[in-house]
């Protein structure tokens, strides 16, 4: 197989791949939902939400893969695994650091740490909405929800 560039042609290869994944994880979701009751819309039983979000996989993963048939043809880029170490690192260290030093230090960890991913963020941006979503989710979780998480170390 060459590794030349396709020049015309029709068949975004990002949403091809796309298309599959949300396909595929919507089958999965069907094929683990399998022996869940289904019941009805008023009387919803265990499988109920599950099943309808995996089709709703499907139906958007086979309208992505049907558009990207009609676009232009676009290759998948080298994926970059510095973004993907960083976000990683964020959200294990974010587990950690909530058991220990409460919702407060984790997010902020998670939202500061994932911020390096992007190479165009900027500090003050990051700073004002670390500060906005760790208190709008500290409202929410915490104390709304009643998630049993210390908000504080102390």
């Amino acid at each position: 197989m060459s590794n030349s560039r396709k020049v015309g042609g029709t068949g975004d290869r990002p949403d091809f791949l796309t298309a599959a994944l949300l396909v595929g994880f919507g089958a999965l979701g069907l094929w683990a939902g399998r022996d869940l009751t289904l019941g009805t819309a008023s009387a919803m039983g265990p499988g109920y939400l599950p099943r309808i979000v995996s089709w709703l996989l499907i139906a958007v993963g086979v309208a992505v893969g049907g558009l990207g048939a009609f676009r232009e043809y676009a290759e998948i880029s080298k994926p970059k695994l510095w973004p993907v170490a960083i976000i990683l690192a964020s959200v294990v260290g974010f587990a950690f650091i909530a058991e220990f030093l409460g919702f407060v230090a984790a997010s902020v960890w998670l939202l500061l740490v994932g911020s390096v991913a992007d190479r165009d963020s900027r500090l003050r941006e990051v700073l004002i909405l670390t500060a906005g979503l760790t208190a709008f989710g500290a409202l929410v979780f915490i104390v709304g929800l009643g998630v049993q998480m210390p908000i504080w170390p102390f």
